[in-house]
């Protein structure tokens, strides 16, 4: 069993960790405090390759594993982690579209989708159906050859923004539950498509959050997603993957935080002693180091195993994506409470590290709906005796 990184990988991180330093990391307060979404910095990173990270080669994306995904997005996310959040998700949904698109959709959107010149969101969550997402209430009906939108989405990063809105609509009955949902491409600037304001949120200020309203908006069925009725199952096999993104963003945040706390506590001096010299200090940088490593070593096994299409990885997701997101947050919450006063102040990053990686225990299903996904394949049998 080896747990080291080949030197393909090593070359990822360092590439990742070089766009961090140079686009990110020096802007990240500025964009926070405006509230400012860097497009041109995003487009940036497609020239990078970081829009199209696990599109296969053949659609003209990269083609590396969700492995490799999760090293680059923990090292973009030391740059910045709002911004890296959002380009997880233009990810997301640009590989759904390679995944199950149409050979035509594929050909009019995914070139300019993977170079940044157009950009996506992922529009599940409703204003009555959050964790509840088979539920939603949007309706997609059958006119000829197209379909008919009506409904709103609300917390859509990036919306009022971007160009392609990947859709979750239901197609079926009221009653229809998970199976009478589809999926479709809508162009974001369709008609009978209006946005709401861009929530003043606690964290994330550099990419936008707005309800979106479907007033009757027509799309062609060419622009479904897979077969109808399977909108569903696209939509969470999309989140297994964005799952790890996230939890490998919080795995990033708190990395950040453990270095910032290591050299605060060798520069900063109470009772004429360094603070790293007190023990209880290093305790606590120790359990912060310990925790950061076990959360890492589990959200790069649930990516191998959905790179190895395991029928278990979507367990193995959720688990590595409530740890992971937990540890994020509760390491940045005690990196502030080692800085003391100067932690709680802008002119630090703690506070806005803890900002951010508050709300990654609640996008791509809360970790309550984590526990609940776990806790139902625990009961299948041998599951269990599998984890061993």
């Amino acid at each position: 069993m080896d747990f080291s990184l080949n030197d393909d990988q090593k070359a990822l991180q360092q590439a990742a960790a070089d766009f961090a330093r140079v686009e990110l990391a020096d802007h990240a307060a500025d964009w926070d405090a405006r509230s400012y979404f860097p497009v041109d910095v995003i487009k940036r990173a497609g020239e990078a390759g970081f829009l199209s990270i696990y599109i296969d080669e053949g659609h003209g994306g990269l083609g590396l594993s969700r492995l490799d995904a999760s090293l680059i997005f923990e090292q973009l996310s030391q740059g910045c982690i709002s911004t890296t959040a959002y380009l997880t998700i233009h990810n997301m949904a640009s590989w759904m579209i390679a995944r199950w698109g149409s050979d035509s959709l594929r050909e009019e959107w995914l070139p300019r989708l993977i170079t940044g010149e157009l950009l996506a969101s992922y529009c599940l969550t409703e204003p009555g159906s959050g964790s509840d997402a088979a539920n939603l209430r949007t309706k997609a009906v059958r006119e000829g050859d197209d379909y008919v939108i009506t409904g709103s989405k609300m917390f859509i990063s990036g919306a009022g923004e971007t160009d392609v809105l990947v859709v979750m609509a239901r197609t079926g009955e009221a009653d229809s539950g998970a199976g009478g949902i589809s999926t479709f491409l809508v162009p974001a600037n369709s008609d009978g498509i209006e946005y709401g304001k861009n929530e003043d949120k606690m964290g994330w200020k550099s990419q936008p959050t707005r309800l979106v309203s479907f007033g009757g908006v027509r799309v062609n069925q060419g622009n479904r997603l897979g077969e109808e009725g399977e909108g569903f199952r696209l939509a969470m096999k999309g989140l297994d993957g964005g799952r790890l993104n996230i939890a490998s963003c919080s795995l990033g945040a708190a990395q950040q935080a453990l270095a910032l706390s290591r050299d605060y506590l060798q520069e900063r001096k109470q009772f004429g002693r360094e603070l790293a010299s007190f023990q209880a200090l290093q305790f606590k940088l120790a359990d912060m180091a310990s925790e950061l490593t076990a959360a890492r070593l589990m959200v790069r096994h649930a990516a191998w195993r959905l790179d190895q299409q395991d029928p278990q990885a979507t367990a193995h997701c959720a688990m590595a994506k409530r740890v992971a997101t937990d540890m994020g947050f509760q390491v940045c919450n005690e990196a502030l409470q080692l800085h003391g006063g100067y932690g709680y102040i802008k002119e630090y990053p703690l506070e806005r590290l803890v900002r951010d990686t508050r709300v990654h225990q609640i996008l791509e299903g809360t970790n309550e709906i984590m526990r609940l996904i776990i806790a139902r394949r625990l009961f299948e049998p041998g599951m269990i005796e599998a984890l061993q």
